[in-house]
């Protein structure tokens, strides 16, 4: 009964046209100079921070009509800490660089250009030397079966096979 709500629901959604802005909703266009955003004090967790003292600030840029991705303008000063990436975050450095451990241990030297993807619901080590600022962009993750549906749902509209498990 509880998928045929959830079919019944998305196929709702599905012919609704998901994803148009509704009259009234929040513009089609947003624009901003990242060097001229204003950034509020964004404290890391006091218990993630493994050495240094790092102040980080943040700057939200733009949120998705449905809550469910947002861009920020983001920096951080020197120090060592784990970060939880609740949400499926890419990255792209603009100022400094920052050494990266995710949790199997991979490490990467992010610098400015270097973009970067962390998946959600993992964590990883930043080592900033001096300074980084980054625009993140964040999305959160969506359940695997509604995943599928609107993979279904493009793939009828493009008239293209679905590729609905991955």
């Amino acid at each position: 009964m509880a998928v045929k709500l959830l079919l019944a629901g998305m196929a709702g959604v599905m012919a609704a046209g998901y994803g148009r802005m509704p009259v009234g909703g929040s513009p089609p266009l947003v624009t901003a100079n990242s060097h001229e955003m204003h950034l509020e004090p964004d404290p890391i967790n006091p218990d993630w921070i493994i050495r240094g003292t790092p102040v980080a600030r943040m700057s939200r840029h733009s949120e998705s009509e449905d809550k469910a991705g947002w861009t920020a303008l983001w920096d951080c000063t020197a120090g060592e800490f784990r970060w939880y990436f609740g949400w499926d975050e890419t990255v792209v450095i603009q100022e400094g660089e920052v050494l990266v451990t995710a949790e199997d241990g991979t490490q990467r030297l992010l610098r400015a250009g270097d973009i970067a993807y962390f998946r959600g619901r993992t964590w990883a080590t930043w080592r900033i030397d001096n300074y980084v600022r980054k625009v993140a962009f964040l999305r959160r993750p969506m359940p695997a079966a509604i995943a599928a549906l609107f993979r279904l749902r493009d793939a009828l509209r493009s008239g293209g096979p679905a590729s609905i498990g991955g």
